[in-house]
């Protein structure tokens, strides 16, 4: 790959069986904005986002991860992708053509090297937003992904071999190995990450929020909920940023996170962090201490992969 293709991520997109909870917390007390809804699929925008959603709720029998979204620049970003990834022997779901959601535009979808679905579009009509204001503590956009891949390093080779990823740092344990992959696309630390698990899962959706004091107030609007916290408030070594780790109504952990680090990409170089200091993941201190049982809880449910998501 001679540049980079991607520019952004723009929606993670989740299947439930209790479709109404998942929604209610969502567009609730986690703060996104319901945009559209037809027939048990649900979009969620973040106010301070221009893209037209950046989580889809879809009501099914089998709680999964339906796909993950990136953008490109252009219709001509899209179809030189979908032309690379053919001759890498990448398996396409569809090919490079209109997208049925909301804000249209052209795009394709394909399947990565654990079986996920993934869509990359451009073209897509920017929705109005606006300005978070100061003490208003809901998402301003999505921020990342994080995957759980049984195989590590095969996973982080896919992702740079065939849509650009760079490594911008890796968490690592003299117990275990090494743990987690910090992947970027741009400037911002990581975009994506994959994580070590047992299974192929999500591992968690991150949302950032205006600043320290927004963060902090949501987090505190959800503990007083009674929503279960799994980890945090705190700030990781690797992205310098803040992190709060809650569990949706279906298990799924989502992250309320700000000040995420920006690289300087001609002269950054990877560093492996020793995940068994506590500062390592934890530089304040503040967060409940990171352990074995925490470890596993984020794992989730296996999700089975090979699924063709719908196109609505």
């Amino acid at each position: 790959m001679t540049h980079r293709l991607l520019t952004h991520l723009r929606h993670v997109d989740l299947a439930v069986p209790d479709y109404d909870k998942q929604l209610d917390f969502y567009s609730g007390i986690w703060g996104l904005t319901k945009v559209e809804e037809d027939s048990g699929v649900s979009f969620l925008a973040a106010e301070g986002s221009p893209e037209r959603y950046v989580v889809r709720l879809r009501k099914a029998e089998e709680k999964r991860l339906d796909l993950v979204s990136y953008g490109a620049a252009s219709a001509a970003d899209v179809d030189t992708l979908a032309e690379q990834l053919l001759a890498g022997g990448v398996q396409l779901i569809s090919q490079p053509g209109k997208v049925d959601t909301p804000g249209g535009g052209y795009g394709f979808r394909f399947f990565d090297v654990d079986g996920r679905t993934i869509e990359v579009s451009a073209d897509v009509e920017a929705r109005q937003h606006r300005k978070i204001e100061e003490k208003e503590s809901i998402p301003v956009k999505l921020s990342h992904v994080v995957l759980n891949s049984p195989d590590l390093d095969r996973t982080k080779d896919w992702y740079e071999t065939h849509l650009g990823f760079r490594l911008s740092d890796t968490l690592e344990s003299p117990y275990v190995g090494k743990v987690m992959h910090f992947m970027r696309i741009s400037n911002q630390h990581h975009t994506m990450a994959i994580a070590s698990g047992p299974h192929t899962s999500l591992h968690h959706i991150s949302f950032e929020m205006r600043g320290i004091d927004e963060y902090m107030r949501g987090s505190g609007r959800l503990l007083r909920a009674g929503v279960r916290k799994l980890w945090g408030p705190g700030r990781h070594m690797a992205g310098n940023n803040t992190f709060t780790y809650f569990f949706d109504p279906h298990g799924n952990t989502v992250e309320y996170t700000t000040e995420m680090e920006e690289l300087d990409e001609d002269t950054w170089h990877p560093h492996v962090f020793d995940f068994s200091q506590p500062e390592v993941t934890d530089q304040w201190g503040t967060a409940n201490p990171m352990n074995e049982m925490l470890a596993k809880e984020s794992f989730n449910d296996p999700d089975r992969g090979v699924f063709v998501a719908p196109p609505v």
